[in-house]
């Protein structure tokens, strides 16, 4: 069986960027074409940059000077792609003809995502704060839980972040701090409660402690043995753990 190759897999997952050959063809300039595309030129010549590393031949030339400051247009490859994207929304628009199966598709998304986050649970937009060059993400998770996640502004616009937009929250394992009971929250940082479903210990290193959150959702926290026996873990104990925004990551399936 073939294997996608990360350009496909990229034209599924991110058609508005491969939308942007579209308006490249129609108007021969970077500017314009992100003008169509409500991009800004960064955004626009960082997409062609992505999309020109992960195709084996250039997808999109440039040309410098002249008239008009230069412009932009589709390479032979470039103009097969488009095709390709082109016959793809066609078949988008017969399979994904009501909203549940637009939600089965999103579904696949994210079940097909691949990372090396222990930790991945999927949330909703619910509000975006902006804080200088960074922007605070309040994630909406299931059965009411949320979580607040730090990235860069750009980073916001790159993965065209709005409120009511799915995304998958990727956690490491490390990155998460058990609390003993009475211990007092870190300020700013997330804090969730769960129960301790397993416990997992190494033979050398720390341990694997799986936390089921009231959601159905499952947390897995790598902690050392001193940091379990101050806390005095055990198996169905009610746990509270804690992990700063800055160390959310956050991905869009689809």
């Amino acid at each position: 069986m073939s294997v996608p190759s990360p350009l496909s897999q990229h034209i599924i997952r991110r058609p508005q960027r491969i939308a942007l050959l579209g308006h490249i063809a129609e108007q021969g300039s970077i500017t314009r074409a992100a003008k169509s595309a409500g991009l800004s030129y960064k955004a626009a010549w960082d997409a062609i940059d992505e999309l020109n590393n992960l195709a084996q031949k250039p997808l999109v030339q440039r040309s410098v000077g002249g008239k008009g400051g230069g412009g932009a247009k589709l390479t032979q490859e470039g103009e097969r792609v488009l095709r390709l994207y082109q016959r793809l929304q066609l078949l988008q628009a017969e399979i994904l003809g009501s909203d549940e199966a637009a939600s089965d598709f999103n579904l696949l998304g994210r079940l097909m995502l691949r990372t090396s986050a222990r930790n991945q649970l999927h949330g909703q937009v619910s509000t975006i704060e902006s804080h200088g060059h960074n922007d605070m993400i309040r994630l909406q998770l299931a059965g009411g839980l949320h979580l607040d996640a730090q990235i860069t502004h750009d980073s916001t616009l790159r993965l065209e972040l709005q409120t009511g937009v799915e995304v998958v929250a990727l956690i490491k394992a490390g990155w998460l701090e058990l609390l003993a009971d009475g211990q007092a929250e870190t300020l700013g940082h997330n804090c969730l409660e769960g129960r301790i479903e397993t416990i997992l210990a190494a033979d050398d290193g720390p341990s694997e402690v799986r936390i089921a959150l009231p959601n159905g959702q499952v947390l897995c926290a790598l902690a050392p043995p001193v940091a379990l026996k101050a806390i005095d873990a055990a198996q169905g104990q009610p746990i509270r753990v804690q992990f700063a925004p800055s160390h959310v990551l956050l991905g869009t399936p689809v």
